[in-house]
């Protein structure tokens, strides 16, 4: 099945066109940002780390993420668990 919208259809499940190269690649830098910072994390003040984590998924959404969910990634790095935020070649729809 396909649906087709200005600068976007959905095929099979998977989202391709203009629109969806924009989000695969704003899901791209989020992601090496948050590795980044996870590597300087243990030189970062708290209020630095949770600005980087703030700026990463902002950057990703393009919205005001959730304080909530800022503060828990936030935690998460500080007490050195690692992040995984891979980024695929298509984009899913559900």
């Amino acid at each position: 099945m396909t649906f087709n919208e200005l600068g976007l259809s959905v095929r099979d499940g998977f989202a391709e066109g203009p629109l969806a190269d924009a989000a695969l690649a704003r899901a791209a830098r989020a992601g090496r940002f948050l590795d980044e910072l996870q590597e300087q994390a243990p030189t970062m003040t708290d209020a630095q780390l949770r600005d980087g984590v703030h700026r990463a998924l902002r950057r990703f959404t393009q919205e005001q993420p959730p304080a909530c969910q800022v503060d828990s990634i936030t935690v998460l790095i500080r007490r050195g668990v690692r992040i995984d935020w891979p980024a695929s070649d298509c984009l899913p729809c559900v």
